[in-house]
């Protein structure tokens, strides 16, 4: 069992050195068709398996052309950043690990970890030690999450249990957004239930 991990790992270890080693040399943005990608990795499903080692090499060259090169220094299309050499390598950890943090039960030293960043944040941002805190999957989730905590802050001022009793007949809220918001702010009201019609644009220019 171990030398299966060690084949796949370091397989997957030499690819990845390749990739951000040459990031200021391959070229930023895609090379390789849409056609030709679907062409590579929208292989047949197969009843049988194949080696972990094998299905790492056959990745690495399936997706060849078709990876921005967001992580290097010429890369400007958005807000995306490189990974840190630390941070890549403890997601690396995080992964082998593969603790459930969801309970200090299921994972004791990752939900320490979680609450030891919570706690580092809400001292870099000047907010108080007791607030409580999350942390999400990215953009998307963040909005859900903080307009969902506005939802509840605003209905319980207004006197309305918003888990009891839901939104049917609950006070409406006004949502003051920029126009130029982006498009995971939309989809977040829309799943909350809480209503595109109730948002208010404002100008930002």
């Amino acid at each position: 069992m171990n030398g299966v991990f060690r084949e796949s790992l370091e397989a997957a270890f030499e690819h990845s050195l390749d990739h951000l080693e040459n990031l200021n040399r391959h070229p930023v943005n895609a090379t390789t068709s849409l056609e030709e990608l679907r062409r590579r990795l929208g292989k047949p499903l197969e009843d049988a398996g194949m080696a972990p080692d094998q299905v790492i090499e056959e990745l690495a060259r399936d997706v060849a052309g078709g990876l921005i090169g967001s992580a290097g220094g010429r890369y400007f299309a958005g807000v995306v950043g490189g990974s840190h050499p630390a941070a890549l390598a403890a997601d690396w950890l995080a992964a082998a690990w593969d603790q459930n943090a969801v309970l200090y039960a299921t994972g004791p030293a990752a939900a320490i970890v979680e609450e030891t960043a919570g706690a580092w944040l809400k001292q870099i941002f000047g907010i108080p030690h007791d607030a409580s805190f999350a942390l999400v999957t990215g953009c998307q989730m963040a909005h859900v999450t903080c307009l969902a905590a506005a939802r509840h802050a605003l209905l319980t001022k207004q006197g309305w249990d918003v888990e009891r009793h839901g939104l049917f007949g609950a006070p409406p809220i006004r949502i003051l957004s920029g126009r130029d918001r982006h498009g995971s702010t939309t989809r977040a009201i829309r799943l909350l239930g809480l209503g595109i019609e109730q948002i208010v644009d404002l100008a930002t220019r």
